[in-house]
């Protein structure tokens, strides 16, 4: 009898140690795979960050790359050249008519 009741305290004591209580293995698990997930975002962020400053460094020091951004975001162009926008029109959309006058 009293190896009964021994094996069940240690069977209760077992499962309290694994499931129960504030900390158990568990929590324990779900706190390192959160752990690792938020690691992993914060690893994203800095491999951004970096990228964001090698191409503020790049703007900085370099025209090229400075004025192919001016070009290609904003439109720019330098005195004497012309613009030409091209528009894409699908085969539903008819182009239009030159003004017959």
């Amino acid at each position: 009898m009293k190896r009964l009741v021994l094996i069940g305290l240690l069977a209760l004591a077992g499962y309290f140690a694994v499931a129960g209580g504030e900390y158990s293995v568990l929590d324990a698990r779900r706190a390192r795979a959160e752990l690792a997930a938020r690691h992993a975002v914060v690893v994203a962020a800095e491999r951004r960050i970096d990228s964001l400053q090698a191409r503020i460094d790049s703007l900085r020091h370099n025209d090229e790359a400075l004025e192919r951004l001016a070009r290609e975001r904003y439109g720019l162009i330098r005195d004497g050249e012309l613009l030409y926008r091209l528009t894409d029109t699908g085969p539903d959309e008819e182009s239009p008519e030159p003004d017959a006058r």
